[in-house]
């Protein structure tokens, strides 16, 4: 049945079935089998070959038959064609909509014919007869019109899909295909996702994505393998050779952006992945720091107590320089056990933000740094504490210099600037800002001569 040419359901088989075996059986063959010109006195009348013998009733009886036969398969294609209009989806209907409308209508004037002979046996050619048969062909001629309109409406979208896919060819870009083909077809919402060897699925950018809920998902296959999924409203691609013309038509772009969106995907995952190395570095520190804060620093905290309370009970014998001696080395063991917590990730980045941290390390008495406008609250955790190693090792491996650091939220980045002699190694700093999908730029300064500036994505 129209337009994919298959009748799809048993019904429709057998009301065929019973058509065509009326039309051609009933009022045709089985008939003529039984008419012979020449016994029904037309000695002028040209022989029927195929007739058999001469019998006028079992004529009249075959008539009626294939009349009575006619009227209910007509009747019953009628049913079929409207139900199939009325139950499909608003996209089909237009499609078929041109072609169906005057079928039912031929088929309605056929089922009348038939209708106005049952009364006398056989199909004449009075004047509401000849009025159908005129009625009859106009609806045929409508018919004929829909199925050429519809082939021409094809043809025009297909052609519309090749310019804009040679077009697109020439300087293809992320989600072009996808433009192309929304714009074509008339689906402003259409969406190309691409199936990858893991079983994700990603756009054109290469970013993860899936088909929204109430959306139709068509296929697109070569050589048995699905290459694209084409994401859109239900019913557009209901004429299944157009599913064929779209990927053969985009072949060459199809193949393009699938190559070009599995790479992204992979640096999406290769980012990613340097994210998450990133996390749990910082992780680790802030696990070492608190075990050196809760451990081992007061353990030592509480042998220099020990100390201080031998040092004060201690007899008149007793070598009191050897304790204090032991307590001023513990108390040395102790600072340098906190500037290595410290070093390894401050306390006042997890609990205050990066504000409070630049302030704590500012007042290190060896920081060469001054603290001008810092932002209030709390980032990303990770983010803070990549824009907090930027600024510590910058000061670390820099000359003794005084410097400023700056830091603000603009347009969802974190922006961190420090006037600094620029340091020997720069790599691992950016490759900590670029896991972030940052960027670490070195500028020129009004008076220290160089500024690394360092951008984060922030929420």
């Amino acid at each position: 049945m129209y337009p994919g040419g298959q009748l799809r359901t048993q019904l429709e088989r057998v009301a065929v079935a019973i058509a065509y075996g009326g039309a051609v059986l009933g009022l045709g063959l089985l008939p003529a089998l039984f008419f012979r010109p020449a016994g029904q006195g037309c000695s002028r009348c040209p022989d029927n070959l195929v007739g058999i013998f001469n019998d006028p009733q079992a004529v009249q009886g075959l008539n009626r038959v294939g009349i009575q036969l006619g009227l209910v398969w007509a009747l019953l294609l009628v049913v079929l064609l409207g139900w199939r209009l009325v139950r499909s989806r608003a996209a089909t209907r237009r499609l078929i909509a041109p072609v169906a409308v005057p079928a039912i209508a031929y088929l309605s004037l056929v089922a009348w014919s038939f209708q106005h002979a049952l009364a006398r046996g056989f199909l004449s050619n009075d004047t509401l007869d000849r009025r159908l048969w005129l009625g009859q062909a106009a609806a045929l001629v409508a018919l004929a019109l829909g199925v050429c309109w519809e082939w021409v409406r094809g043809q025009r979208v297909r052609s519309a899909l090749a310019r804009l896919v040679v077009e697109l060819a020439s300087s293809p870009r992320p989600g072009g295909l996808a433009t192309a083909l929304s714009r074509s077809l008339g689906d402003s919402s259409l969406t190309l996702l691409y199936p990858l060897p893991d079983g994700r699925r990603v756009d054109g950018s290469g970013r993860p994505a899936e088909p929204e809920k109430g959306r139709a998902v068509t296929p697109l296959v070569r050589g048995g393998q699905p290459v694209a999924l084409l994401v859109h409203r239900h019913g557009l691609l209901d004429d299944p050779g157009l599913v064929d013309e779209i990927a053969t038509a985009a072949r060459l772009v199809l193949n393009n952006e699938r190559l070009q969106a599995e790479v992204r995907a992979r640096l999406e995952d290769l980012r990613a992945s340097r994210a998450r190395i990133v996390e749990r570095g910082d992780a680790e520190r802030r696990r070492l720091e608190r075990d050196l804060h809760d451990g081992a620093q007061q353990r030592v905290v509480s042998l220099a107590l020990s100390l201080r309370l031998a040092q004060l009970g201690a007899e008149a014998n007793t070598d009191v320089a050897v304790l204090e001696e032991a307590e001023a080395e513990v108390r040395q063991g102790l600072a340098e056990l906190r500037a290595l917590a410290h070093g390894l990730y401050p306390a006042a980045l997890v609990e205050e933000g990066l504000g409070a941290a630049f302030q704590a390390l500012a007042e290190q008495e060896s920081s060469p740094l001054s603290v001008g406008r810092l932002p209030q609250g709390h980032v990303e955790s990770r983010v803070e504490a990549a824009a907090y190693f930027v600024v510590a090792e910058t000061l670390k491996r820099s000359r003794p210099r005084r410097a400023t650091v700056n830091a603000a939220r603009a347009d969802g980045r974190l922006v961190v600037e420090i006037d600094r002699q620029l340091p020997e190694e720069l790599t691992d700093l950016e490759d900590r800002v670029g896991a972030l999908d940052g960027r670490l730029l070195v500028q020129a300064a009004p008076q220290s001569g160089t500024r690394i500036r360092a951008e984060l994505p922030c929420a």
